[in-house]
């Protein structure tokens, strides 16, 4: 590697469609024929680590940097392999550490993952001539595959590890080898091979609602979508709301009823959306969804069953959108009127 003299990387792959940063990285190492760290220490120095971050959402200016120079590709395409380009649409603003509205986290605990912060589709990663993983499987409301409409999964359906990517050349010897990015780094299991599952639609139009929510992903920007950072918020507070543990909020129970589905168990404590497993994470998504699909009516309705107060809809919510303040406020008039409840 010192001895090349030009700019370029020999092997300068671009990033593919929605792919995302670690992934990108990952394919140029092995492209080169290099595990994954000898790569980046040879590259970056011993002094810049990479892998005890999460790259995807941490990636350091001189990281970002280097990959532009090296493969040249346009600056601005390597940000966009990076969760800092949902700025402005799934989060308000980007912090460096807690959590960050909608995107999965990883749990980091040195280089190794605790949580189950990336998905994949196993029909997409057999259907790609070169298996990657996409920026919006970082997305924590989006659990349904957008292009197949089969569920995402979040770890290995073997031994049910989270997707390391960057560990998939410590432990397999044949990591380098083409359609390496598609195994479990853990018990080598093709992700390709997991079961196809058929997501159980609570309601037509709540699907609906999230498939489109989930495509805006991709459009981000443009026009030819509703879906904004307001509409996003509000749901991610429905989805708050849901698993309060507040005694006279019922707003989950009120929703399943007139679904005319059972609750699934839960994981107990203060549990934020996004460390979720992905099966709660549909259930109270669908849930949501349902709401939105109406929420003034559906709303009313609630707030009128006493499943929720209006008060709560508002809860630890900044930056509120004009609709849904509207919608509460009535609420609130109408207690008002009534004397109170």
């Amino acid at each position: 590697m010192r001895g090349i003299t030009s700019s370029l990387w020999p092997i300068h792959y671009k990033p593919l469609p929605d792919e995302l940063l670690s992934c990108w990285l990952v394919r140029l190492a092995h492209g080169h024929g290099l595990k994954v760290q000898t790569f980046c220490n040879l590259i970056f120095g011993n002094r810049h680590q990479v892998w005890n971050r999460d790259i995807d959402r941490l990636a350091p200016e001189w990281l970002l940097s280097e990959l532009s120079y090296r493969t040249g590709t346009p600056a601005e395409i390597v940000w966009k392999t990076t969760l800092r380009a949902y700025e402005g649409l799934l989060y308000r603003k980007f912090r460096l550490s807690g959590a960050l509205q909608w995107i999965l986290a990883l749990k980091m605990y040195h280089r190794k993952r605790v949580g189950h912060g990336l998905q994949f589709c196993p029909v997409c990663l057999a259907e790609d001539v070169i298996p990657y993983f996409r920026k919006r499987w970082r997305v924590a409301f989006n659990t349904v595959c957008t292009r197949h409409g089969t569920m995402l999964l979040d770890r290995c359906p073997k031994c049910g590890v989270a997707i390391a990517l960057h560990r998939l050349d410590m432990v397999r010897p044949d990591a380098l080898e083409i359609g390496a990015m598609s195994h479990c780094h853990a018990c080598g299991f093709d992700l390709r091979d997991a079961p196809k599952v058929e997501p159980i639609s609570y309601d037509s139009q709540a699907s609906t609602l999230l498939i489109e929510a989930s495509r805006a992903l991709d459009i981000a920007g443009t026009a030819g979508s509703d879906w904004d950072l307001g509409r996003y918020a509000v749901m991610h507070q429905l989805c708050r709301i849901m698993t309060t543990q507040y005694k006279h909020i019922h707003l989950r129970e009120f929703a399943l009823n007139q679904l005319g589905y059972q609750d699934i168990l839960l994981t107990e404590g203060h549990i934020s959306f996004e460390m979720r497993p992905i099966e709660e994470r549909y259930h109270l998504a669908q849930l949501t969804a349902w709401l939105l699909v109406d929420p003034k009516q559906r709303l009313t309705a609630a707030w009128r069953a006493r499943a929720i107060r209006y008060n709560v809809l508002l809860k630890d919510f900044t930056d509120i959108p004009e609709w849904y303040h509207m919608i509460v406020e009535t609420l609130a008039n109408w207690r008002n009127r009534l004397g109170g409840q």
